[in-house]
């Protein structure tokens, strides 16, 4: 029906983290600076909630900007096989 990607790659992850705690940072030195200015503490707040709410807009849904790098697993190897004396091979079993 519909193909929704729901994960990211490695350095999508870091681009993600990145852009997250820079966009809290600038919101709570803005929201710092302002609250200061107007000697209001609770605009600081809302202006650090503001940040929060847009860099997890921004950062947690996994856009495709955060998917451009995917990883390309190796196929996964055949299990090793045991010969017998009499030339015929067993798998080995597992424990």
């Amino acid at each position: 029906m519909f193909n929704i990607q729901t994960h990211m790659d490695y350095e999508g992850q870091h681009k993600a983290e990145k852009l997250s705690r820079f966009i809290i940072a600038l919101f709570g030195i803005v929201g710092l600076i302002w609250g200061g200015i107007i000697q209001q503490f609770s605009q600081t707040v809302y202006i650090l909630g503001a940040g929060f709410l847009l860099a997890s807009l921004v950062t947690i849904p996994p856009w495709p900007m955060y998917r451009r790098r995917p990883l390309n697993w190796q196929k996964p190897r055949p299990e090793p096989s045991v010969q017998v004396n009499d030339g015929e091979e067993v798998k080995k079993k597992k424990k």
